[in-house]
């Protein structure tokens, strides 16, 4: 109990010292995310704090937080909610209730946490699944796959693969009353790496080929080659999501040897023999020019860890750093990007690519958009921002899926 009460005291030190960090000018709402951000950064210092001192690995603050926040499958008079598994994976369905004579559309929804961190059962997203399930009439699907450190890569990707493949089962598709051409796979951030990755895999796979009719990406990380784009450097230290957070919880999914992290932030982690994937993540011919200002493209270093990571190749990791073809009969595509996150440029490169290949992209990007807004959909830390990502999302699953 001495140490909890130690840890808020010093967290409330820390966010009383981070409440001045400089805010880009166009943020909206900018005190609201200036105490998201000095909250965000007081966590993290403290974690780092905690793991030093041996009582808390780093992720392990940021889950207790995040579990205070956790709902139970409350059903509602439009929508029935409930708890269960898809080949032993936890799922939240999202049924709708009123009477339909034909099909209705679906949707798998992937939750963001940096491949370790979250859950469908946090209250925005409990709330964006059960809107999405009522205005759009759809099955929703939220997957709960098991995540790192605890269960490092692949188990994380392979979980929402397995998931997916068991949905996508005729038998299944018609006991929930889906049509099997209009599902939708959806995630955001690290949630959207997964999405991207697993499209890329059923379509790419002769049994479950042309399965999805369409996929959304919200704001998603989509490659882990090159860390060094022009949207890290510019919002390096955040709002919300600074690279050093973002890098340290994502190399935990890898490895809990801290040498992967310190490689990333100085972008020296890519192994020997991944220069083939350099082209494919390379801001200098993908980006579009107002985002590249007076940014000077360099190629990442290779072969500075040993042992090296090969795993860092795998493209479920990086869906942007894979060749035209394995991309050209992807299906219809939703992204939106913010303009103040270090993930900024992943969408915008992906669509470019997608476009580049003939692939069908609609994008939305949140001019004055932070990184994680979905996430601050309710009281007491309510941003405009996610209501509005969160109807351009929906608004566009009702036109499109």
């Amino acid at each position: 109990m001495g140490y909890k009460i130690l840890c808020f005291g010093l967290i409330c030190i820390l966010f009383a010292f981070y409440i001045y960090t400089p805010m880009p000018e166009n943020i909206e709402e900018p005190w609201k995310v200036r105490i998201m951000d000095a909250a965000t950064k007081a966590t993290s210092l403290m974690s780092t704090i905690l793991e030093k001192i041996g009582l808390k690995r780093f992720d392990e603050l940021f889950s207790i937080i995040i579990k205070l926040d956790y709902t139970q499958p409350i059903s509602d008079e439009n929508v029935t909610v409930m708890d269960t598994t898809f080949s032993d994976i936890p799922v939240r369905l999202y049924l709708p209730k009123r009477k339909r004579e034909s099909q209705r559309p679906a949707v798998i929804f992937i939750h963001g946490g940096a491949f370790v961190l979250g859950s469908y059962k946090q209250t925005p997203l409990d709330l964006l699944n059960r809107w999405t399930a009522n205005k759009v009439d759809a099955v929703v699907v939220a997957v709960d796959p098991r995540l790192g450190p605890q269960y490092p890569f692949p188990v994380t990707q392979e979980d929402v693969a397995s998931v997916v493949k068991f949905f996508l089962q005729d038998k299944i598709l018609a006991k929930y009353g889906v049509d099997p051409n209009r599902v939708c796979i959806s995630g955001d951030s690290s949630g959207g790496t997964l999405a991207a990755g697993v499209a890329q895999l059923i379509q790419n796979d002769p049994e479950f080929k042309n399965k999805f009719k369409a996929q959304a990406l919200i704001y998603p990380g989509l490659q882990l080659v090159d860390l060094s784009l022009p949207s890290h450097q510019e919002f390096e230290h955040g709002p919300l999501l600074s690279m050093k957070l973002a890098i340290r919880l994502a190399s935990l999914h890898l490895t809990q040897d801290k040498a992967l992290a310190q490689a990333m932030m100085k972008n020296q982690h890519m192994p020997h023999g991944s220069m083939h994937l350099f082209k494919l993540v390379n801001w200098s011919t993908f980006l579009p020019e107002k985002y590249k200002k007076n940014h000077v493209y360099t190629e990442p270093i290779l072969g500075r860890l040993n042992p090296s990571y090969s795993i860092l190749l795998d493209s479920r990791l990086s869906p942007l750093a894979v060749n035209d073809s394995q991309l050209q009969n992807l299906p219809l595509t939703y992204i939106l990007t913010c303009q103040h996150d270090v993930l900024r440029d992943d969408g915008l490169m992906y669509v470019s690519r997608l476009q580049n290949v003939g692939v069908k992209v609609s994008h939305d990007h949140m001019e004055n958009g932070i990184h994680g807004a979905l996430s601050f959909m309710t009281s007491p830390m309510y941003l405009q921002l996610g209501i509005r990502i969160k109807d351009k999302y929906i608004n566009w699953l009702e036109e499109n899926l």
